[in-house]
């Protein structure tokens, strides 16, 4: 029983150390369940994500084992009476310091993604405003004239049309209550907080259509607030805004 505990452990361990490699590489096309990430910081957040998941899982999977052999090993049985034991101290200092130094590392590697996600944006080639309500994503495009609140401004709700391999700056309100903005494909999660303007940027990667949700319970119609996203090309986009632009005007 206690060999085949063990060995159940290892396979566990060798396959969790094997999937780590193509896990925390995040290897175009492996995707365990995180929806597919089209920014340039995703793939970075994910990353560290799936390297504290096998952390934790070999951590978890060593832990039980050694749990199982203790209780086998150490069952009550006939005729062997309880004795106290001290300890090991070189054992005990070793399990306080390797996970300290883990922790150590996670933190710094954290604070380096938290820096490039969440610092001093780059350069922005396109800012937006998005101003939650109850229930709707308002959203405007500065006009020729780069600058948002005049009459050349472009308006939509619940559409959000960004170009791709494009650094864009959302500037991000509410009108009433704590909104979140929500794209699972961009790993950013926002809160938009009433009297307050908070600033996020993406640069996505891949044209497509996606979801944007509030994932702060708003208000009675907090299901039916959904906004869609369109990325394309940098030449779909201008067109899509001169289209928008010509409907606003007629």
């Amino acid at each position: 029983m206690l060999t085949v505990v063990l060995r159940l452990a290892a396979a566990v361990t060798v396959w969790l150390a094997a999937a780590a490699a193509a896990w925390a590489d995040a290897t175009p096309g492996v995707r365990i369940w995180l929806p597919e990430a089209i920014t340039t910081t995703a793939p970075e957040i994910d990353r560290l994500f799936y390297c504290v998941l096998v952390i934790t899982g070999i951590a978890f999977v060593l832990v039980e084992a050694t749990l199982l052999v203790f209780l086998i090993r150490y069952r009550a049985r006939p005729g062997r009476s309880a004795t106290y034991t001290h300890g090991n101290s070189l054992v005990e200092i070793i399990w306080t310091v390797l996970p300290a130094c883990l922790l150590l590392v996670l933190a710094l590697r954290s604070q380096r993604v938290w820096a490039r996600v969440r610092g001093t944006p780059p350069t922005p080639q396109l800012e937006v405003e998005i101003t939650a309500e109850q229930f709707a994503w308002n959203i405007r495009y500065a006009g020729a004239d780069g600058t948002f609140n005049t009459a050349d401004d472009i308006t939509t709700v619940n559409q959000l049309h960004l170009p791709v391999q494009k650094t864009v700056l959302i500037r991000l309100k509410s009108k009433d209550v704590i909104h979140s903005f929500f794209v699972p494909q961009f790993r950013m999660k926002q809160d938009a907080v009433p009297g307050l303007t908070t600033h996020v940027w993406i640069s996505a990667t891949k044209t497509g259509h996606y979801e944007i949700a509030c994932a702060e319970l708003c208000g009675l119609g907090h299901y039916r607030m959904r906004g869609y996203l369109t990325i394309e090309t940098s030449e779909a986009f201008q067109a899509w805004l001169a289209q928008t632009l010509a409907e606003q005007q007629t």
